[in-house]
């Protein structure tokens, strides 16, 4: 069973780690994810009751002023950041009064109570972190580093580091807070009631209470609650959430309709087809919620080395302390003093915060650009793609077929007769062909009285009526003589038809594949069509590696292969359809223009929500955009605090750029995060 709940109060990424961790060891979990960044908690275990306050107890042993809320539960971040606000307010004019104002003992008492105040939550947490869970934790160094440089004497830096330490964490907080509010912006699709229409008027309900079936009403301005076809009105519908395409579509009458658009003008009534929970917005909601939980291997390494990295600081502030004053002319006292200041840098929240902050960002910035990438391993892979294997039909070409030619090849038969029976059978089918099938002839059929059908993939279709076996497919599916790209038709196993369409080339898939080749990617194309049509299309868009008279299966092989010679990222681009094994195999599978198809989703790691091309090249570019951002903040971050961590040796650093290298590089780092967003 899997239970996912929020976390409340949980500010420090390298402690969102630390609970992960625990959670996986621990016996009755099975698995368990931990999404800093939307503030989550995902655990899967085999206990019936009580995992709620199981996994709250587990949180709190590592953290104890987080809290596990269930997911209708409201986080109100404003709320703790004002009261560690006052907080500090407080223990600042306390602090100023002891130091400028009063002497004597007067100003020793008010300055231990600006300590005391200022410290309190950092204390609080890092004394039941230890005897909770005998773990050590930057809470605990930060609280050592002050109370040493007050006994010390050096108490104006003691209170410097700890008050501009509790500014930081504040300002991280509000940080982290409006990254994730712009994120939530970008996919601000979920819609918050439905227009139900009833004998006696339209009623607002929730959506999820909908029923298949049921009418709805969308007015001007409002978002589409649920997938469905329009029975009344007409509307122009903003679909940039879904697609990221800006231009207006026209809807009317029998249009399909997909939730999370927005409706700009008109009015429309719409006959429900799916429910809430299976409905487009909904899964593109799970798509990116989830998206954050899978992990790259550069989130992963970071989190396991913010879990080495404290108490290894910890051992060299202890080394630093010992051994200057037995090999240099240094004093315990400075000693100490040095060592406090290694204990100040050793929090390595920028680290643990700035990557899944960034692979966050960058997923969120891809779905406002209607690419749905399903984890931050997939934005990784995105940019390492050295090859990209495209199917031909419905990706490099339109799959909207313009016109036909159709041969009768039995005179017992008419060509109404022979449409007929073409469209009767694909109308049951999701191949691409077939709708292309059905939309060039454009005739309106039944199909209640069709038995037997079934689909063979690569191949054809066949099905039963009125006593006839009916075949519609590959020349060798129907046992035509002769060998051609046409889709024949058999009645009782006697060719009866054949059929050729007119497919056009997407008007962006020159630029795509130029823009590939740029990128250093080398482009393939994978068809069943045969050989003069596959190498016609390939030359026009400018792929030169084809293969060509594939069956699925074929196709399948042949990546297997490509994938084993391939020392870098093999993509694969197909329909979502008849190309799920390939989708599934490709270390990348990308699905062209299958939005609101089950099959898409369920097979590929990123999704283009329209047929546009363009939109891989668009994807490319935002992984190698984040993966910069991280390059950049490790280096910085890194750098930074190796850099201080020498200083100090040499008694060059004091707390003050300790602090810097703790709480303001962590700033810094998530400040040049937010440039995903904005690109």
């Amino acid at each position: 069973m899997k239970c996912k709940y929020k976390l409340n109060n949980l500010d420090c990424a390298n402690c969102a780690n630390k609970i992960e961790q625990t959670l996986k060891k621990d016996k009755n979990i099975n698995d368990a994810s931990v999404n800093f960044t939307k503030l989550t908690v995902m655990v899967d275990t085999n206990m019936e009751k009580g995992v709620k306050t199981y996994v709250s107890n587990v949180v709190k042993s590592i953290e104890p002023g987080v809290d596990v809320l269930d997911l209708n539960e409201n986080i109100n971040t404003k709320k703790n950041v004002l009261f560690h606000t006052l907080r500090l307010v407080i223990g600042i004019i306390t602090s100023l009064f002891g130091m400028f104002v009063f002497k004597g003992n007067i100003s020793k008492v008010l300055i231990i109570i600006g300590y005391v105040v200022l410290l309190l939550r950092t204390f609080t947490n890092a004394v039941k972190l230890l005897f909770k869970s005998k773990t050590i934790n930057e809470n605990l160094l930060v609280t050592i580093s002050c109370v040493g440089a007050y006994l010390t004497n050096n108490i104006h830096e003691g209170l410097m580091v700890i008050i501009l330490y509790e500014i930081g964490k504040i300002l991280e907080e509000l940080a982290v807070n409006n990254s994730r509010k712009e994120v939530r912006n970008l996919m601000d699709i979920k819609p918050e009631y439905a227009n139900l229409k009833t004998n006696k008027e339209d009623v607002q309900v929730s959506p999820e209470t909908v029923k298949i079936g049921d009418i709805i009403v969308i007015k001007q301005g409002e978002k589409v609650p649920l997938d469905g076809i329009i029975i009344k009105g007409s509307a122009k519908l903003n679909t940039a959430a879904l697609t990221g395409e800006s231009k207006l579509r026209k809807v009317t009458i029998n249009d399909k309709v997909l939730s999370g658009s927005v409706n700009e003008s008109g009015l429309i009534e719409l006959k429900v087809t799916n429910l809430y929970n299976d409905s487009t917005v909904s899964r593109i909601l799970e798509l990116v919620e989830s998206a954050g939980d899978r992990k790259a291997k550069t989130e992963t390494f970071v989190a396991k080395a913010a879990k080495i990295y404290t108490p290894v600081v910890l051992v060299l502030a202890c080394m630093v302390a010992i051994f200057l004053p037995i090999l240099f002319n240094v004093s315990i006292s400075t000693a100490i003093y040095r060592a406090l200041v290694f204990l100040v840098i050793s929090c390595p929240c920028a680290i643990a915060i700035s990557v899944p902050l960034s692979y966050f960002s960058g997923i969120g910035k891809a779905s406002k650009d209607g690419i749905l990438v399903k984890g931050s391993d997939y934005l990784d892979a995105l940019g390492n793609i050295n090859k990209i294997i495209f199917d031909k039909t419905g990706t490099i070409t339109t799959g909207n077929y313009s016109d036909y030619k159709l041969s009768i090849l039995d005179d017992n038969y008419k060509e109404k007769d022979i449409i007929r029976l073409y469209v009767k059978g694909e109308k049951l089918s999701n191949h691409p062909i077939a709708k292309g099938i059905i939309n060039v002839f454009n005739i309106n059929v039944k199909t209640n009285d069709i038995t037997n059908f079934k689909e063979t993939s690569g191949k054809g279709i066949s099905y039963e009526l009125d006593g006839k076996k009916i075949k519609i497919g590959r020349g060798s599916f129907c046992k035509a003589k002769e060998k051609s790209n046409a889709i024949y038709l058999s009645v009782d196993d006697k060719v009866t038809a054949k059929l050729e369409l007119v497919d056009g080339i997407k008007k962006d898939a020159k630029k795509t594949i130029n823009e590939l080749k740029k990128l250093g990617i080398t482009p393939y194309m994978f068809t069943g069509d045969n050989k003069d049509i596959a190498l016609n299309i390939a030359k026009k868009v400018g792929i030169g590696n084809t293969k060509y008279e594939l069956l699925p299966e074929d196709k399948y092989k042949l990546l297997e292969e490509e994938i084993s010679s391939n020392n870098g990222i093999t993509a694969f681009v197909g329909d979502g359809i008849n190309d799920a094994p390939s989708l599934a195999r490709a270390n990348v599978g990308i699905s062209m223009g299958s939005i609101g198809s089950a099959s898409a989703i369920e097979a590929s790691d990123v999704v283009i929500m329209t047929d546009e091309l363009d939109k891989i090249v668009d994807g490319i570019k935002i992984s190698k955009h984040t993966s910069k951002i991280i390059k950049q903040n490790l280096i910085f971050a890194i750098g930074v605090k190796v850099l201080v961590l020498i200083l100090s040796s040499f008694g060059i650093a004091s707390m003050w750029q300790a602090v810097f290298a703790d709480t303001g590089v962590t700033l810094l780092t998530i400040l040049n995060t937010t440039k995903i967003l904005k690109k």
